[in-house]
This record gives structure tokens, C-alpha cells and sequence, in this order.
């Protein structure tokens, strides 16, 4: 009965609110509150709220786990993300304290962890979004996560410092866990691709890491998230992540659902929801200022800065933590915002074609070393995508043409370039490479990506970029090849179909043709 009202409503009105633009989220916390209005009509034992607090702990776990995952060391200190994130956190807190103070009736320490908790955006929407437009890759969207993760590691300070507890002396054995990395790298390569993989991401994150800190005075939610960060640079914590997420959604889920649980909103919760709604545009004016102070594109600042105008799920966290009496004006606060934040990113490229005029007069006349056009110099030929497909095409044919490449990884970049390989990084879904890319004397694309989606882009944007030469691409199905070439591809192989031909002349070259 308990699990079939739980999954009943989550599912109902989560749909109902995606049927109208909105974030599933939305409507997890509206069923929530629905089932608090009726919990005594349905007769729901008491001890049902002890497992959903139990699942929501679980769900929170894992994000942090599968964040720490995506943690690269190197993004977080690019000056706009580290001066960007700690700047608006300051100066967010320093504006939202005297509003909460003056108009709520809270003492001056409740002040100052509700600002703290609206200071954050979400992680949880803006990854979402970004995902859904392809450009969580593009140099806006990895402005947005690198700040997001800043923001996740003050949200995981902020609960170490408030819930007051003193670290055992065993805690500093936490100062040796990057001696066990070469272990963990071991036992994720051990642990295959299936069950195992899934396995050994759930023993990290909730037992190892959240449960082992917890047994040292440290917080869970800062062992996921160490654990997770542990294992970032591994090659297959990608793919560690992707295995993970289906379950982590579902244990998030638990999360908002308690969130509603916990009480229904009075007027006061009404009431400061709608005050703190009306200083979101404050918020987004802040991270446009700042980021263009860093250098950015006004373009790129504006897009980065829609994606993170909304209050955070871990200022929820924060306040289960800090404050849990205003933990039902927070929900309905970020839920408001998640109504407003969505439909806008949405239209995200359409209002700044609208609004550029004006926001071009913001911009600095020294542009972002990532944003600076991009010259394919006097190459003949560009490879887009270097994983196993454009590397043998650019091996091939760099004995007899010129060739430069790029890639969307940087870290494949930088190790193809040790190689002493041509190819730089950008992305093909990036507007902002394609309004200052130079072909030069390209008279060649070759698609390479792993991703159809992105090919298709690519072409598209090839051809509107003003490019007449030849576009080829490679292709696993023959709907994917047809969709390819209508987006501007002139040949499209099919990788599969092509490999057995490879394989048949190499036998007939072997069998015949040392007989003749």
C-alpha cells in the first residue's frame, strides 16, 4: 500500500508537470505535499516516513558520489570558475541577509544559513537542461558545472562546520585514502560492465564512503563525494556514472518526495517564497556581471547565467542539516524557481538574440582565451572526433595531405597532442566556435564522432557556416546515415558494413591473389 502511494503519485504528477514544460522534480515535490494533506484519510503507518528519509539519504549520496565522479581539478581553478563561484557566493549572501533579516521575523544566525542556502544553484536542473540542449560541453555549459561543483563543495563546507561535530582521531586516515587510488582503479576495471560495475559504484558511495566517514565523525555526504572524486580521472568513470544514474534518479526521487512529506505550506512559506522568487533576476544579473568581469563573451555569460538562475536541491540538503523548521519555505522556493528557470532556459537562444544589443555593451574588449577564433590555418582536410575512427583516418592520410583535427575531450586532446598530432580542442555543438571559425583551405570534413546527433550538427552547421567542400561521415545504421546526410553530409559509410568489406579484401589479396 505504502510503496503503491509513494510511486503512484510520483509517477502521476511528475508526468502531469513534464506534460507542461516542467521538471519532473516539480511535480515529485507536489506529490509529496499531497500525500502529507492525505496520509490520516489513507491510513499510512507511521514508519513510512523513517524509509523514505532513509531513501532520500541514499538518493542525496549518490549525487554527490556521481559529481565527484565528473570533479576535474583543473576546471575548478580556471579563474571564472573558482573567482566566479566564491565572488557570487559572497556577494549573494551579503544581498539576500538584509531582505530575509528585515522581513521575516529570524534571529541573525537563521538569516544567515537561509542565505547561504538560497546562495546555490541547482545542480540537479541546470545538468538537465544543459544535457537536453547538447551543451553541457560547450564552453558556457562547462562554465556552468565548473561553478555548480564549487558551489556543491561549500554546500558539503557549510554542513561539516554547522552540524558541530568533532572528528575522531581515526579521521585522519582520510589523509592517506589517494594511496588506495591504484587499488580502486583495479576493482573498477575488475568489475566488468555489468551488475559488478553497478555494484562496486554502490559500495563506494554508500557504504565505503558514506557510511566509513560517518564512522570517523566526518560527514557521508563529503565521503561520496571523495570517493567519487577518487576515481574521476579513471577512463571508465564515465561509464560509472551512466550505470549509476537510473538508480540515483530513483533514490532522488525519495528526496523531494520527503521534502513534501514533512509538512504542508503555510502562508509564511507562501510568503517567502514569492520574496526570495522576486530576487532571482538579482541573482542572474550577478553571474552575468561577474562572469564578464572574467573575460566571457556576452553570449556565453548571458547563456551560463539563465542556466544557473534558480535557488538549489542542496540548499535543501543544507537545510535538513542547518535548519530543518524551514525546510517546507525552501521546497516550495526551489520549486517556484524550477517553474520559472525551465520555460526560460528553454528559450535561452531566442532571448539572447532578442537582448544582445544590449548586453553586447557589457562586454570586455579582451575576450576568453577558450572563445578566441579558431583558424584551421593551411590544412586541406579536418577530422572532427578523434577516437578510433578519425586517429586511423588521420594516420592514413597525414603522409599525404595536411591534416588538423579537434576533438570536444580535453584530455584526448592533450594526449594526442603529446603525440605530436595537429588537432585542438572545441566543440561541434559550440555556437560560439562556429561564428569565429576560419576554414582556411579546408576542402575535406571528415565526421568522426561518436555521437549521430553531433554529426548531424556538425553538417548543419557546416553548411551554414558558408562551407562548399566535401563532407563524409561514418555511420552504424542506415536511418542514422539517411538522417546525416539530409543534415548536410554528402557520403556516409556504414563503419559495420565497411569493416567486413576491409576484412573480405584482405582475405581475397591473402587467398587469391597469392594462388594466381
Amino acid at each position: 500500500m505504502l510503496e503503491a502511494v509513494w510511486i503512484g503519485f510520483a509517477f502521476s504528477l511528475g508526468l502531469l508537470v513534464r506534460a507542461i514544460g516542467l521538471p519532473p522534480l516539480i511535480g515529485y515535490l507536489l506529490a509529496g505535499f499531497v500525500i502529507s494533506a492525505t496520509a490520516s484519510d489513507l491510513s499510512l503507518p507511521q514508519e513510512g516516513n523513517q524509509i523514505i528519509h532513509h531513501v532520500a539519504h541514499l538518493g542525496v549520496l549518490l549525487l554527490l558520489f556521481t559529481v565527484g565522479l565528473k570533479l576535474n581539478v583543473r576546471s575548478l581553478g580556471k579563474p571564472e570558475v573558482l573567482g566566479g563561484s566564491m565572488l557570487h557566493f559572497a556577494l549573494s549572501i551579503i544581498l539576500t541577509l538584509p531582505a530575509v533579516l528585515f522581513i521575516f521575523d529570524v534571529s541573525w544566525y537563521q538569516a544567515l544559513m537561509l542565505a547561504v542556502a538560497l546562495a546555490f544553484s541547482s545542480t540537479v536542473l541546470a545538468a538537465k537542461v544543459l544535457e537536453g540542449k547538447r551543451e553541457i560541453r560547450a564552453f558556457h555549459g562547462r562554465v556552468a558545472i565548473g561553478i555548480l561543483i564549487m558551489q556543491d563543495l561549500l554546500a558539503l563546507l557549510v554542513m561539516s562546520l554547522a552540524n558541530g561535530t568533532t572528528p575522531s582521531p581515526w579521521a585522519l586516515l582520510v589523509f592517506g585514502l589517494p594511496l588506495l587510488r591504484p587499488l580502486l582503479y583495479k576493482l573498477l576495471d575488475a568489475s566488468g560492465h555489468e551488475d559488478l560495475l553497478i555494484l562496486f559504484g554502490l559500495l563506494l558511495a554508500l557504504v565505503i564512503g558514506g557510511q566509513g566517514f560517518e564512522l570517523v565523525g566526518l560527514s557521508s555526504e563529503l565521503g561520496a563525494l571523495v570517493f567519487g572524486a577518487m576515481l574521476a580521472r579513471h577512463a571508465r568513470a564515465g561509464e560509472l556514472s551512466k550505470s549509476l544514474w537510473s538508480i540515483k534518479e530513483f533514490f532522488l526521487v525519495g528526496f523531494f518526495l520527503q521534502i513534501g512529506i514533512d509538512g504542508l505550506p503555510d502562508a509564511n512559506a507562501w510568503l517567502f517564497a514569492g520574496v526570495m522568487s522576486l530576487l532571482l533576476p538579482v541573482k542572474a544579473l550577478l553571474f552575468f556581471l561577474l562572469l564578464i568581469m572574467f573575460k566571457l563573451r556576452a553570449r556565453s555569460a548571458f547563456l551560463a547565467s539563465l542556466s544557473l538562475t534558480n535557488y538549489s536541491e542542496f540548499g535543501l540538503i543544507v537545510a535538513s542539516v542547518v535548519l530543518p523548521e524551514w525546510l517546507i519555505p525552501l521546497a516550495l522556493t526551489v520549486a517556484i524557481s524550477f517553474v520559472i528557470s525551465a520555460p526560460l532556459n528553454r528559450m535561452a537562444h531566442p532571448l539572447y538574440e532578442k537582448l544582445c544589443n544590449r548586453l553586447l555593451k557589457f562586454e570586455r574588449n579582451i575576450h576568453h582565451p577558450d572563445e578566441q577564433p579558431v583558424s584551421l590555418g593551411d590544412a586541406d582536410v579536418l577530422i572532427m572526433g578523434m577516437g578510433r575512427t578519425g586517429t586511423a583516418a588521420y594516420n592514413y592520410l597525414s603522409s599525404s595531405r595536411k591534416i588538423i583535427a579537434m576533438d570536444s575531450d580535453p584530455a584526448k586532446v592533450a594526449e594526442h597532442q603529446q603525440k605530436g598530432i595537429n588537432i585542438f580542442y572545441a566543440d561541434a555543438e559550440d555556437q560560439v566556435f562556429w561564428q569565429g571559425l576560419d576554414f582556411g583551405n579546408v576542402e575535406a570534413v571528415i565526421l568522426s564522432m561518436n555521437d549521430v546527433e553531433a554529426k548531424m550538427i556538425a553538417a548543419k552547421k557546416l553548411r551554414n557556416a558558408g562551407f562548399g567542400g566535401f563532407i563524409v561521415s561514418h555511420s552504424m545504421h542506415d536511418d542514422e546515415a539517411r538522417d546525416i546526410i539530409a543534415a548536410g553530409a554528402d557520403q556516409t559509410y556504414l563503419t559495420m558494413a565497411e569493416a567486413g568489406v576491409g576484412i573480405a579484401e584482405h582475405v581475397k589479396q591473402h587467398c587469391f591473389v597469392l594462388k594466381a
